[in-house]
Parts: structure tokens; C-alpha cells; sequence
């Protein structure tokens, strides 16, 4: 049943928003966890509950990233020699995924009783590992509870006061507390505890329709903005392309821009469109961009570039003017691991492994993160699934007005990864109160406002281009840090703790 339970929260994030799931598999596991620790702890049975503890989560947790992350496999199709992996990547990564729940179960499930109290330890226990998930080893917060909030932008607002863990602790609070409807005891408070759920929300909804339509009115008088066009060429994603297919793709990219010579413009486009090529390679077609592009335009794009002296190889995001010089550039800091390296790389080469992306060695990852910063733009760059780390954000130049985020999702086919990859992209904007400019090839690529609006969209396999005056705020309502989150955790540890002795 854990199992089955896990496999259903695939349908409360994008693209089916089904939340109302996660108010019946939390407080059944819930339920559950407490029944099978006291079946297992009774002196009858004298059952081992700590081995029973770790398995019903970690089933729980197994089930639940294998439904929610099965896409990553289809990554494994693009090179033959890949392929054979496809079983071990569909369930490992589940399986190592699927500790942490089990970890926490395992941890808190000897304390877990019929009462609120429990809940709260219950609740704070899997905000945690959520939390820790999303930051030791490279960090993977994909996923986490609070993202099946990501339709209904109103309840969002909190995030820009409370930040994402924060949230996502709230989230799974609200989720579970219908399990004191089971609880032995005085039906009014149940009923209040019920009421209380729900007033929750509803203030939280108030509060965020409130923030957004005074933002709508700021915005009208703001002057600072910059015209931008988002390009989405929905190019096949394949290895080992010509060079000529290269110049065919740059003269397809300029027709998509469709630049205005007297308007001055930011154009971006995705990453991987020039898959397998570096820089200096394309470098020959400075001449394309020299025709077709003037001094009032500048471009924004995914590219590989190497350091001449350290031997380095990057993905990297730069930004050029119309002849082709790189005036700013920024290489990605969090590579996905087997994607964009190989761990234990001189160890693996032994067995002919090398990281999915073209090419034999791993990426260098980028040490510096720093701001593209021309004219009046003060960019916040964010290469693909960076797009999912909040404190890239949080780290970011106190001066950002605006958030670029640049991706290849055609790694991903028709599946549901790109529309979660996209949620992601909506949360950063409101924690962060910026307009977000996203250009995705084979993904959705959009502009989102600082409230997570979603104002022009092309959807996934569309292509085509979208434009706008981008307001360029620059706000000190932006969310900094986690502590929060720690409060809060702290606050249900010692709520716990007080109702623990009592009873």
C-alpha cells in the first residue's frame, strides 16, 4: 500500500495539479506508519518495528520517485551505448532516492502516536529530508511537496516571505492534518482542527491575491524596462551534427528573431542549440550575425567554451553583441551528475562509462557565481535544472532585475519532465519578486512575472518566439535565506516535545 501511495503523487505536480491527492496519501501514511509501529512494538508480537519502520517509507519514497522522475531514462536513449542502462537508471535512482523517506520513517516512526502532536513531528520530519535532499552530495529538491501548489499562484505569494522549505513544511502540515479525523477523542476539535486547515489556505489566498493586484498597479506607472524576445527553435536533439547543420540552425535562430534594426533588443536563446560545438568553432558564422544583427542588439545563449590555460571545458551562458564578442559570460556552477560529469570519472573510464552529454569528459564546473551585467540589465543566469536550486537565487546580486534561465528539455521527449522542469522556474520568480525570462528548446519557454504570472508561453514542441517589455525591478523583497524554515522546524520539535511529556 506505501507503494501504491507514493505512485499516486505523480498526479498533484505539473502537468495534472491533482493536490487534493495529497490530502488522502499523507494522512493514510500517516495512519499507517503509527498502526504498523504499534503492531510491531507490542509485546505479542515482539516484531522487528525498526526494520518495518525503514521499509514502509522507503517503499513509500521508492514508489513515489519512480512515478515522479521516471522521465530521467528517456535522457539514456539518445547514444546506443546508453541504452543498456535504461532498467538500473529507472530503479536505482528511486531506490537511492527512496532512503532518505525511509531514514526519516525509521528516525521518527518509534515517536508517532494518534494525536497532533505527532503530526507536527510527523510533518517536520519530512520537511527535513526534503530539505537535505536538496542539499548534500550536488543536491537534488526536485519534486518536494510544496511544488503541487504550483497552479494556484495566489497561495504561492508566502514563498517570497517565508522561502521555499519554509512552505514546503506548510504544505505537508496541511496535507496531513485530516488524519485527526481517525483520532480517538473529542469531535470538536477535530472539527476545529479541520476548519482550521482550511482557514489557513484561505488566508494564504487572500494575502497572495492581495500582493498581486498591488503589483499590477505598480507596474503600470514603471518606466525601467527592457525589450526582450524569447526564441524557441524546437530543434531536434542529436549527436554529432555537422558543421553545415550548425549554419542551417544560426540562419534558422536569426529567422525566429526576426530582429528590428532600430529597436533595442535582448534576444535569447536556449541552450543546446549548438550541441557539441564550442565557441570558437562557430566563431566562422560571425559574419551571419554581423549582417542581420546591429549595435542595438544583443544576443543570450547556451554555448561550450574552454580556458586555454587551465584546459577547462564549460557549459556556459554567454551574452554578445552584434559581432559575435562575448561581453559577458557565465559558466553553469551545478552540473548534473552522470548528465554533465561523471563521479569517480578516472574509475569509471575503466568500464567505458562517460558522462550522457556529447563528448568524452566531464564538464568543469563553475566556481564564480556571478551577474551578466550590460547596459542597464543586471542578469541572474541559471543554465537548465539550476533552475530548481533556491539558493542560487538567494546568493544572487543584491541588484538583479532580472532572471534568465536557458534549457535544453528535448533530453526529455513528450514526457511530464519538462512541465515539472517549468514549475520550478515560477517559484524562483515570486521568492525572488523578478520577472523571469525562460527560453527552453523542445521545453516551455516563457516570461513569468515577479509574481509567477505567466504572461507569453510556448508550449512544449512549439516553435517560435515571444516578446515584451520587461519591467527591470529591482527589489529588496527577495527571499535570502532558510531561517524560517529552522524556526518553524524548531517550533514543531518543541511543541512535540511539551505534548510528549504531558501525556
Amino acid at each position: 500500500m506505501p507503494f501504491f501511495l507514493g505512485l499516486m503523487t505523480v498526479f498533484t505536480f505539473q502537468p495534472f495539479n491533482i493536490s487534493l491527492i495529497n490530502f488522502f496519501v499523507l494522512p493514510v501514511f500517516f495512519l499507517i506508519l503509527v498502526y504498523v509501529k504499534k503492531s510491531s512494538m507490542s509485546t505479542y508480537r515482539k516484531k522487528p518495528f525498526q526494520k518495518n519502520l525503514f521499509l514502509l517509507g522507503f517503499i513509500f519514497g521508492f514508489g513515489f520517485f519512480l512515478s515522479g522522475i521516471f522521465w530521467i531514462s528517456y535522457s539514456l536513449t539518445f547514444d546506443d551505448s546508453f541504452k543498456i542502462l535504461i532498467p538500473f537508471a529507472l530503479v536505482l535512482i528511486p531506490i537511492f532516492l527512496g532512503i532518505f523517506t525511509g531514514l526519516t520513517t525509521l528516525i521518527v516512526g518509534r515517536y508517532l502516536n494518534y494525536n497532533l502532536s505527532s503530526v507536527l513531528l510527523f510533518s517536520g520530519a519530512l520537511g527535513l529530508s526534503d530539505y537535505i535532499r536538496g542539499k548534500i552530495l550536488t543536491g537534488f529538491p526536485w519534486n518536494i511537496w510544496g511544488y503541487s501548489w504550483s497552479w494556484l499562484t495566489e497561495v504561492l505569494q508566502i514563498l517570497n516571505v517565508i522561502g521555499l522549505f519554509a512552505f514546503n513544511l506548510l504544505a505537508i502540515t496541511i496535507f496531513t492534518l485530516p488524519a485527526v479525523i481517525f483520532f480517538k477523542g473529542n469531535n470538536k476539535k477535530k472539527i476545529l482542527a479541520i476548519i482550521s486547515t482550511f482557514l489557513l489556505i484561505f488566508l494564504i489566498y487572500i494575502y497572495g491575491t492581495f500582493n498581486i493586484n498591488k503589483n499590477k498597479i505598480l507596474l503600470k506607472n514603471f518606466e525601467n524596462k527592457f525589450y526582450t524576445k524569447i526564441i524557441s527553435p524546437n530543434f531536434e536533439l542529436k549527436y554529432d551534427i555537422s558543421i553545415s547543420e550548425v549554419e542551417s540552425k544560426i540562419k534558422k535562430l536569426i529567422k525566429y528573431s526576426d530582429p528590428n534594426p532600430d529597436k533595442t533588443t535582448l534576444f535569447i536563446w536556449p541552450e543546446g542549440v549548438f550541441t557539441g560545438f564550442s565557441y570558437e568553432e562557430i566563431l566562422q558564422f560571425s559574419d551571419l550575425i554581423k549582417k542581420n544583427f546591429t549595435k542595438k542588439h544583443l544576443i543570450l545563449f547556451g554555448i561550450n567554451t574552454s580556458n586555454e590555460i587551465t584546459g577547462e571545458y564549460f557549459n556556459s551562458l554567454v551574452i554578445v553583441d552584434n559581432d559575435f564578442k562575448i561581453l559577458n559570460q557565465y559558466n553553469k556552477k551545478k552540473l548534473v551528475p552522470f548528465g554533465e560529469f561523471l563521479p569517480f570519472e578516472s574509475f569509471l573510464n575503466k568500464f567505458g562509462l562517460k558522462k550522457i552529454t556529447q563528448g568524452h569528459s566531464s564538464f568543469s564546473k563553475g566556481e564564480i557565481q556571478k551577474n551578466i551585467k550590460v547596459n542597464n540589465l543586471n542578469i541572474l543566469p541559471l543554465i537548465c535544472y539550476e533552475i530548481i536550486f533556491p539558493e542560487l537565487t538567494q546568493q544572487a546580486d543584491s541588484k538583479t532585475n532580472l532572471i534568465v534561465n536557458i534549457s535544453e528539455d528535448g533530453w526529455f521527449g513528450n514526457s511530464i519532465g519538462p512541465h515539472q522542469h517549468f514549475a520550478k522556474a515560477v517559484f524562483r520568480a515570486i521568492e525572488n519578486n523578478l520577472f523571469l525570462a525562460r527560453s527552453a528548446n523542445k521545453g516551455i519557454s516563457a516570461i513569468i512575472s515577479n509574481k509567477g504570472e505567466i504572461l507569453e508561453q510556448l508550449q512544449v514542441n512549439e516553435t517560435g518566439s515571444i516578446e515584451m517589455n520587461i519591467p527591470l525591478l529591482n527589489s529588496e523583497y527577495k527571499n535570502k535565506n532558510d531561517l524560517i524554515f529552522f524556526i518553524l522546524l524548531f517550533t514543531y520539535l518543541t511543541i512535540f516535545l511539551i505534548f510528549k511529556n504531558k501525556n
